[in-house]
């Protein structure tokens, strides 16, 4: 069809669903992901909690009665051998993840599938051992990267498939935010890459590809460095395709003296050019609580000059977390491998670890 700009389009800006919702998930972790994001977005969709467990069993309670999941066991263990639990949902740190899963492997005669949380695992090692021991139980696992579930990344995609932008030249992500950081990064050393960059940088690849090369630039956030040691608090990066395009990431989680008395200008935009259109938004994420629906805007050479304004109720936090596990619920219903699986989920991982070679090395790191 000759795109024009009367010609009525449609963005495919929402995950698909599985036909079947009534599949039984066991939720392990009851941390603020869990409680106040996973949960909330699978009850809206219809999705089927039986069980939950945390580190403290009174929280696992409290979690369970808000959401109104049936079982509450006392460790991740009991409810790994829950046989009514068919998928596994891990919300735990990445360094203690490795354990949660090579318990559930254990399980595989009733565990059918496994949704891990982003980092896969505290290194590209970990996160390949992850993803053999769920290919050799045959168990379906995916990978929790729920930015490319967020609106706006959603619709942006939806416009490069249909060529609307053209021959993509140039993708920007800029990240100014004062994000909370949890008590494991501390004894895991990290603050942004692994953590924030991890989803721009999947992003990227869920939009355009794997790149050929990256190079990283990184320097301590001095709010962070008062409370521990770490390298990556700033991290700029550009990776680049062998097509010309050139993908990059400023994540600031420094973003100015806010808290210590200035003005506070936080916020996420990205934008992309093409050949033959131009699209720029803005991610909802760091107002939340506040529900702030993301943004997008585009325009192309056939439009005349006109911007296109898109609009919708949804937000990041917590409506996208529908997607990851809506895609694990459908890939395990058609027999397919989900989009994002942890095979695929890998590519990433190698990237990240990339742009920690890259800023050490001072120098660009070729992905293989």
């Amino acid at each position: 069809m000759v795109w024009t700009p009367a010609t009525p389009f449609r963005l495919d800006y929402l995950p698909r669903l599985p036909r079947n919702k009534d599949v039984a998930i066991g939720c392990v972790g009851a941390g603020f992901i869990m409680d106040e994001c996973q949960l909330v977005a699978y009850r809206a969709a219809g999705f089927r909690p039986v069980a939950i467990s945390s580190r403290t069993l009174q929280h696992a309670a409290d979690v369970a009665q808000r959401h109104a999941i049936p079982t509450v066991h006392s460790d991740y263990r009991s409810l790994l051998a829950d046989s009514r639990v068919e998928v596994v949902d891990i919300a735990v740190p990445p360094d203690v993840q490795i354990d949660v899963v090579r318990e559930a492997v254990r399980h595989a005669s009733h565990v059918r599938g496994i949704l891990a949380q982003k980092p896969l695992g505290v290194n590209f090692s970990q996160a390949k051992e992850i993803v053999e021991l769920c290919r050799h139980a045959g168990i379906t696992l995916a990978v929790n990267q729920n930015m490319r579930y967020d609106q706006s990344i959603r619709a942006l995609k939806s416009l490069l498939s249909r060529g609307e932008l053209g021959t993509p030249v140039l993708a920007t992500i800029e990240m100014r935010a004062i994000p909370h950081w949890m008590p494991w990064q501390e004894r895991q050393g990290w603050v942004t890459l692994r953590i924030m960059s991890i989803h721009h940088l999947d992003a990227f690849r869920f939009l355009f590809g794997d790149p050929a090369r990256v190079f990283a630039s990184v320097r301590s956030d001095p709010r962070t460095l008062q409370k521990f040691a770490h390298e990556d608090g700033i991290c700029l990066y550009i990776l680049e395709y062998d097509d010309g395009l050139r993908a990059a990431g400023w994540d600031d989680v420094w973003a100015g003296p806010a808290r210590e008395g200035a003005a506070s200008d936080t916020g996420i935009r990205w934008r992309v050019e093409g050949t033959e259109g131009m699209a720029r938004g803005t991610i909802g994420w760091p107002d939340y609580p506040k529900r702030t629906p993301s943004t997008l805007e585009w325009t192309t050479v056939r439009a005349d000059g006109q911007w296109f304004k898109p609009t919708w109720s949804e937000a990041w936090f917590p409506d996208a977390f529908t997607g990851p596990m809506a895609q694990l619920l459908c890939a395990l219903e058609e027999g397919s491998e989900p989009e994002i699986s942890g095979a695929d989920n890998l590519r990433t991982m190698k990237l990240v670890d990339a742009c920690y070679a890259s800023a050490r090395e001072h120098k660009a790191v070729s992905i293989t």
